[in-house]
């Protein structure tokens, strides 16, 4: 199937909204401290989202798989809650893993992001999860180049992963995204170099790396939130990107 391409312009109109959705996830990342409710981070994105002349992405949207139209602005998945985790009288503890996952609709285009944040003191190898996939993120990111293809994003997302000694949420995927939230073309964390469809200017992804200590299975819970089988500790961090004929533009940050 073949996937929408966006024009130089079409993406420079996304990269404003991501500008907006970078600056609400950085003051969502100084409101995320121990004790605060997490139905608060909602109230707070929505608020932003709204004063930058943007719509909430998530806010109403019923995701593939997915039971009923999602309720709220902002996904907040504690500890071994993957992605989809819903905003609640939750108060932040000491030793969490919080990821904060957003998405805005800015002059018709769609802009996606995510961020795991570790709460106060947290051990070395919660730490490391979280620079693991931050940094297998940023290596994905590295071969979003014109002329490679999707399985050269997917294999160094699961190489970094996998020497940092932790797993892939491998049923859970990144996306192509435009004037809809979610568009062709599927987006794996997992692959191989030279296979899948070829990259060319004008493809925006959202690339995700979804990690897990423990064996990488997930359940999808009657609220649509997806956490670990084992009850391991996940992390998730996420960007939107473009392909131009000069690089990867990531289009999510300030």
């Amino acid at each position: 199937m073949e996937w929408s391409l966006k024009s130089d312009k079409e993406i420079e109109t996304m990269r404003e909204g991501g500008r907006l959705l970078a600056s609400v996830l950085e003051a969502l990342r100084k409101e995320t401290k121990v004790g605060v409710e997490t139905m608060w981070l909602d109230t707070v994105s929505k608020k932003l989202i709204h004063e930058g002349g943007a719509q909430p992405a998530f806010l109403g949207y019923l995701p593939a798989g997915g039971k009923r139209p999602y309720p709220f602005t902002l996904c907040v998945s504690v500890n071994d809650c993957v992605v989809h985790g819903i905003p609640s009288d939750y108060a932040i503890r000491n030793g969490d893993l919080v990821k904060l996952d957003l998405g805005l609709k800015y002059k018709g285009w769609f802009v996606d992001s995510a961020i795991t944040v570790g709460i106060g003191v947290i051990d070395a190898r919660s730490k490391r999860l979280m620079e693991t996939t931050k940094t297998a993120l940023r290596l994905g990111i590295e071969e979003a180049q014109t002329g490679r293809t999707l399985g050269d994003i997917g294999a160094a997302v699961e190489e970094a992963v996998r020497h940092g000694g932790f797993t892939i949420v491998r049923s859970l995927t990144g996306h192509g995204i435009g004037r809809e939230l979610h568009e062709e073309p599927t987006v794996l964390n997992f692959g191989k170099r030279g296979e899948g469809r070829v990259l060319k200017p004008g493809t925006v992804l959202a690339i995700e790396p979804m990690t897990a200590m423990g064996s990488g299975t997930v359940k999808q819970f009657e609220d649509d939130s997806y956490r670990t089988s084992d009850g391991s500790l996940a992390a998730h961090f996420e960007h939107t990107v473009a392909i131009t004929s000069e690089g990867p533009m990531i289009l999510t940050s300030l």
